[in-house]
């Protein structure tokens, strides 16, 4: 009988999130991430990609491709994942086993599907992202497919506000004219390594042998890979459980025998474990690093840090102090890094969301000096709550005023009042205030 896999994405998340519990947003550019000098776009909305911008750009190149009406705020994970909860509520109650690939996007495997024909998918699925749409108030693109493969692909194609179903039969067909990159597992390395040899698309992936695919690519992967080219997926949906730890290990060609190159090598292994925890979407309280030996011996040492962060140059830095030096530990044929006591980024240092110091006194004595409001509290996006208007969010703050939009995911547009930044009356807001 036939098997249908479908994949869920929420289009433009983060930014869509912002949009949605603050619906003056709605409709213009809107960018999620911190502005300090190694801030990093974390989402972008639609408006905004149309002026060439998108996420992990650095914050500085986009503010500059930004127009007049867009608008910048700080991530808000704690909204994005009610949200996302909220979501994944709507889905489990029609497909129970859900695999969560991050807060946005999960693979399921509806029981009721299994024999289902085209059509009895088709609608299944536009009922699902019609449910979405009206008990959450996000978008949802989705893709559906003989396999997990099939139906991440189908929704990329779909995207935005899309529905992409892939008749059974057809998958080679579909994923032919597709470049390699298209296909998980296949990275720039891989890539490479085809373009070397002439295959470019998925369909000259599959028309490989598998003695080819697997000398160019290595054993099981090679294999893999050229099987999933040609729309075979047989890869169950399962639900993952929780990340509990990131990590990277390498074993050197020869030992290691000086600190510094150790150092080096470590750096480098602590970027590949940092892009498991971002991609996981957490923050991570404890470094650990594991050495190994000329003899086999291994040691583990590890370092808890005060608040959990996924600041790369941190984590790399306490990676580096755990270190022990090869000159009287020996050589060293294995280092790793790891990441762990993780949790969800409701502050996510990456985005560099501090507010900004306070400048010390001038030590120059006026007879008459000016007068000069103290630097606001507020920051722009930040939650608030009045006494008398209620829910609402930073929109400006300077000269010892601070404005304030007050609405919320079910008020629409609401309206902008302003006060002095220090009126007893405004207190900071619970995030999740917004969702009501």
């Amino acid at each position: 009988m036939a098997r249908w896999v479908i994949h869920l994405d929420l289009d433009a998340f983060y930014a869509s999130a912002e949009q949605l519990t603050r619906p003056t947003l709605a409709g213009r550019p809107v960018l999620v991430g911190g502005t300090g000098p190694r801030g990093v776009v974390a989402g972008a909305s639609y408006e905004s990609r149309a002026f060439g911008i998108r996420s992990a750009m650095p914050m500085a190149q986009a503010r500059r491709l930004l127009p007049a009406n867009g608008v910048i705020v700080p991530p808000r994970f704690r909204v994005y994942e009610r949200l996302s909860q909220e979501v994944f509520a709507v889905v489990t109650a029609v497909a129970p086993v859900l695999e969560k690939i991050s807060l946005d996007e999960a693979f399921a495997e509806p029981p009721q599907l299994t024999g289902a024909s085209l059509d009895e998918v088709t609608s299944f699925c536009a009922t699902l992202r019609a449910r979405i749409r009206a008990e959450t108030g996000l978008v949802a693109s989705i893709g559906a497919g003989n396999g997990k493969q099939i139906a991440k692909i189908a929704s990329d194609e779909a995207k935005p506000d899309g529905l992409l179903v892939v008749p059974q039969g057809t998958e080679r067909e579909f994923l032919a004219p597709l470049p390699v990159r298209a296909l998980w597992g296949i990275g720039p390395v891989a890539e490479g390594k085809l373009r070397f040899i002439g295959v470019q698309t998925l369909g000259q992936l599959a028309a490989l042998s598998e003695q080819d695919a697997v000398a160019t690519l290595g054993g099981v992967v090679g294999r893999d890979l050229r099987r999933l080219a040609t729309g075979f997926d047989d890869r169950p949906v399962a639900d993952r459980g929780e990340t509990k730890q990131v990590s990277a290990e390498t074993t050197f060609d020869t030992d290691i025998k000086d600190l510094a190159t150790l150092r080096t090598e470590v750096r480098r292994i602590a970027v590949g474990a940092h892009q498991r925890l971002v991609k996981a979407e957490r923050v991570a309280r404890t470094v650990v690093i594991k050495l190994r030996h000329t003899d086999m011996h291994t040691v583990t040492r590890s370092e808890t840090i005060s608040a959990p962060t996924d600041d790369l140059a941190e984590l790399s830095a306490v990676a580096e102090r755990l270190l022990l030096d090869p000159a009287e530990f020996g050589g060293i044929r294995l280092a790793g890094v790891a990441y762990s006591g993780l949790s969800v980024p409701h502050q996510d240092a990456l985005f560099t969301l501090a507010a900004p110091s306070v400048a010390p006194a001038s030590t120059v004595v006026s007879s008459a000096p000016t007068p000069v409001a103290p630097p606001s509290e507020w920051r722009q996006g930040d939650d608030v709550v009045h006494e008398e208007f209620g829910t609402g969010w930073v929109q400006g703050a300077g000269h010892g005023r601070v404005t304030v939009r007050f609405e919320h995911r079910s008020s629409g547009p609401g309206a902008a009042r302003t006060f002095p930044q220090s009126d007893p009356a405004l207190t900071r807001g619970d995030p999740g205030d917004c969702l009501k």
